[in-house]
């Protein structure tokens, strides 16, 4: 596939303008970072991050909350279709994020907005704002809520006696874990213009997830067997739930409203690094999907939670290890769904103006307070995550990016050379109807509610 993209935009990248090809995590930000070649059309690095820093970045934005529900996916879709979808997704996501990067190159672009607006006018540039919007949104708020969720069980676990006393009760409740981590983590990360300074967090971030994937492998053996499934039980090859089971892998994979920042702060922004950023997280995050996936399916079988950990009892040592962690990923994933959010309020209401501190911080600010009071105020997410997640991610990465390449490549927009950009659409739009359909349909047959929180310690 990759082979047809490159051949379409390799005539017109040699004779583009070199600052016209530049990409920047954040338009608005002081650009004298970069000093270009214009003989080879390379930006010279003074500063920005390194491929390694990227790396952990784009891994990070992949590898994110959605893949503690892959073993529910492998159980929803059945064992050879489950791992089947996953590569082929994997894959897909892999191409989609060159191609994104490339329509970038074509049209001079440095914003996943100002893409879409240059290939679809204002039209396109609302539909795209509320997409991603609603991505990175869903994304900060479900963020909170797993910390919600899970630290207080956690901190009550490792430190009973003081959980026992007034104080502990206080300082391990939901809403102040929630308000803590929110106001002096996410928020003050946050507050970060690039990127490229999260590596560390992010990091870490990949670090936790690996301790996460060997704490499953290592105590799903050990805990009692009542909890695992039962002794002869099935592995089911084939099962029914194959398009639940693909909104929560497109869900578990999707990060294209992020690319565009990572892309940005990379160090020497060319086309050949960023595809070997892609292609290193791409792998790197698969291996890691499929551990996780297979492991915890073969553990568990039908009794298989949409969150793998809530397979294991409270008071397992390293699972609750693996739980912290977890909580911590989301802490530093949170900077990256606020970046996106706060980007897409730029160009809708800001994109003629200077940056200006005061509205930076100010927009940081709204946000994070949003998101903090949905986590002091909502339990259960999953309905209207699971409805705005698959509606959007299916429209960020299988539908918006061959979309614009579609417009943007010279010759006829039906050939064979835009046939794999066609399907990719046809397939986005399948995912994209079915997901928000089962999505309604499991919000109206569930017995549970998005509850209220306030009665919860």
């Amino acid at each position: 596939m990759d082979g047809s993209i490159e051949h379409a935009g390799h005539f017109r990248l040699r004779n583009m303008d070199a600052a016209g090809s530049s990409f920047s995590a954040d338009h608005s930000r002081d650009r004298t970072d970069h000093v270009y070649d214009r003989e080879s059309d390379t930006p010279v690095h003074t500063g920005g991050a390194s491929m390694i820093s990227s790396f952990f970045n784009l891994t990070n934005a992949i590898v994110g909350a959605g893949v503690i529900g892959l073993p529910y996916a492998i159980r929803q879709a059945g064992f050879i279709i489950g791992v089947l979808m996953i590569i082929v997704l994997a894959l897909l996501v892999d191409w989609t994020l060159r191609v994104l990067a490339l329509n970038s190159k074509l049209s001079g672009q440095q914003t996943y907005q100002g893409l879409v607006e240059h290939c679809f006018g204002r039209t396109g540039l609302l539909a795209n704002s509320f997409f991603q919007g609603a991505m990175a949104g869903g994304g900060m708020a479900s963020f909170i809520v797993i910390v919600g969720d899970t630290l207080p069980h956690v901190l009550f676990a490792l430190m009973p006696s003081v959980g026992q006393t007034g104080f502990g009760q206080f300082v391990f409740s939901r809403r102040f874990v929630i308000a803590f981590f929110v106001i002096f983590m996410a928020y003050p990360l946050s507050l970060y213009r690039d990127v490229g300074k999260l590596s560390k967090t992010s990091a870490f971030a990949v670090v936790a997830m690996c301790t996460i994937i060997a704490s499953v492998i290592i105590e799903g053996p050990r805990i009692d067997s009542e909890l695992r499934a039962e002794r002869g039980s099935p592995v089911v090859l084939a099962n029914t739930g194959v398009f639940q089971a693909v909104g929560i892998i497109t869900f578990a994979f999707v990060c294209h409203h992020n690319s565009f920042m990572i892309y940005g702060s990379l160090r020497k922004p060319t086309l050949n690094r960023y595809f070997e950023v892609i292609h290193i997280s791409t792998v790197i995050a698969t291996v890691a999907s499929l551990i996780i996936a297979i492991i915890g399916y073969i553990y568990f079988r039908e009794k298989t939670q949409g969150n793998i950990l809530n397979n294991f009892p409270q008071d397992n040592l390293l699972i609750n290890i693996a739980r912290s962690l977890f909580a911590l990923n989301m802490i530093t994933t949170f900077p990256m769904e606020t970046l996106v959010a706060r980007e897409v309020i730029d160009q809708l209401m800001f994109r003629n103006q200077e940056f200006s501190m005061k509205r930076h911080v100010i927009i940081t600010t709204v946000l994070c307070a949003l998101c903090l009071v949905v986590g002091e105020t909502v339990c259960n997410l999953g309905v209207l995550l699971e409805l705005t997640g698959g509606l959007s991610a299916s429209f960020l990465a299988f539908i918006l990016p061959p979309a614009c390449y579609i417009k943007l490549c010279s010759g006829p927009k039906l050939s064979w050379k835009t046939v794999p950009h066609w399907l990719c659409i046809c397939f986005g739009f399948t995912v994209m109807v079915l997901s928000t359909v089962l999505s309604i349909r499991h919000a109206v047959v569930s017995q549970e509610a998005n509850g209220s929180c306030w009665n919860v310690q």
